[in-house]
């Protein structure tokens, strides 16, 4: 008997299923998009949402967020959120109702923005109450605690802000650089009392700088989710930083010492963008006290970024380079915090601040534990846990000379 052969598979040709990959998968990314925008098409346009409605009316918030004083009255900058497009109606100041200009004129939408101007006669070193009153009647209320004329910005006062700048964060910072010749005296112990000294420092400011931006996370617009906006860059901004520091390896000698560098570099930006934003409302008392406060305060963080170059003998223009990299950001801050100050901003670049502070507390922990022989164990040794207490207690006690 004749046997029936099998029939024989068939093997696929690469280059046809390369070529149906090739073609199908941009088949396959586009149709779930384009089901879900049918979707929310239909949506939007059935009585869906009108058949759920229970007649209560829409949710209204409005944020203000600048104010500027000066001859021709109060001006406000506002932005709204809320569920729907929202009017203001009505402008109150001190319970009394006064004509107002918006600009845009117009609903706001959501996260929209527009200024309110209003030409009432406020009284110097007074307080004055606001209150926005929309269509819907919904009240909003902002305080003006002591009002000040709003000093303009001009070419000769971007001057004097960068000296006061350059004396809050360059100078402290060059004046803990110098005493670089001193440090490398100390033996292995010194070492690394300096390292889990700079690890104090950067835990005190990593709290301090975290604090300061849900502080200022809880003023912005509730659209914006400020405090959840914070944690999330914070830790983008760490892991970022981490991957591109250890791309080359783990950082050692000058290379973490720019990273100390830069991550007191973005503290020192939040600082500058809050005196800024003192100096532009009036409220800055930066009188001699409180720019010797800073000083003292930032004198340590110059110590901080030399402790990882005992070992090693950079260049003088190194040490240039990482002052101005520490420092010159509050040069920085304070141009753009009396010109633009926002609360979202602000607390957006603190975030980035936090995350980058975060990851070289990692990198000098771990160049402290290397220094060890490679045991973990030594940060809880008794010199490490004395460097760190006495980092955290020298930043926190010269930081009350500058909390005002």
């Amino acid at each position: 008997m004749n046997e029936i052969a099998p029939p024989r598979a068939t093997v696929p040709d690469p280059v046809t299923e390369a070529k149906a990959l090739r073609y199908s998968g941009p088949l396959w990314l586009a149709l779930p998009l384009v089901l879900l925008a049918l979707a929310v098409a239909l949506l939007f346009t059935s009585d869906l949402f009108r058949s759920l409605e229970r007649g209560a009316p829409p949710i209204e918030k409005l944020t203000f967020e600048r104010t500027v004083l000066d001859q021709d009255g109060i001006h406000i900058k506002v932005r709204a959120g809320g569920s729907e497009a929202m009017t203001i109606a009505q402008v109150q100041v001190d319970e009394a109702y006064w004509k107002f200009k918006q600009d845009p004129a117009g609903n706001l939408g959501r996260v929209a923005t527009a200024w309110l101007h209003i030409p009432y006669p406020w009284v110097p070193g007074e307080a004055h109450k606001v209150k926005a009153i929309t269509n819907l009647g919904t009240a909003f209320e902002h305080e003006i605690a002591v009002a000040v004329t709003t000093p303009q910005q001009s070419r000769g006062e971007l001057l004097p802000q960068a000296v006061v700048g350059a004396f809050v964060g360059i100078l402290p910072v060059a004046l803990g650089l110098m005493l670089y010749p001193v440090l490398r005296r100390f033996g292995q112990g010194g070492m690394s009392f300096l390292l889990a000294l700079t690890v104090g420092l950067l835990v005190f400011l990593f709290v301090d700088t975290v604090e300061d931006a849900l502080e200022l996370a809880g003023e912005a617009a509730a659209a914006f989710q400020g405090h959840v906006m914070v944690i999330v860059v914070a830790l983008m901004t760490f892991l970022v930083l981490l991957g591109i520091g250890r791309r080359g390896g783990i950082p050692t000698g000058l290379a973490l010492a720019t990273y100390i560098s830069l991550g007191i570099g973005l503290h020192n930006l939040g600082e500058g963008l809050a005196i800024g934003a003192a100096f532009a409302t009036g409220a800055a008392g930066l009188g001699a006290f409180l720019v010797l406060g800073f000083t003292l305060h930032n004198i340590t963080e110059g110590i901080g970024i030399a402790a990882p170059l005992l070992r090693a003998r950079p260049p003088l223009m190194s040490f240039v380079g990482l002052a101005l990299l520490a420092g010159a950001p509050a040069i920085v801050g304070m141009w753009l915090g009396s010109l633009a100050f926002s609360a979202h901003w602000s607390a957006l670049a603190l975030a980035v601040g936090a995350g980058a502070i975060l990851q070289v507390i990692v990198e000098v922990g771990a160049y402290l534990a290397r220094t060890g022989r490679g045991d973990a164990w030594v940060l809880a040794s008794p010199t490490a846990i004395g460097g760190i207490a006495l980092g955290i207690t020298v930043m926190y006690t010269t930081g009350m000379l500058v909390k005002v």
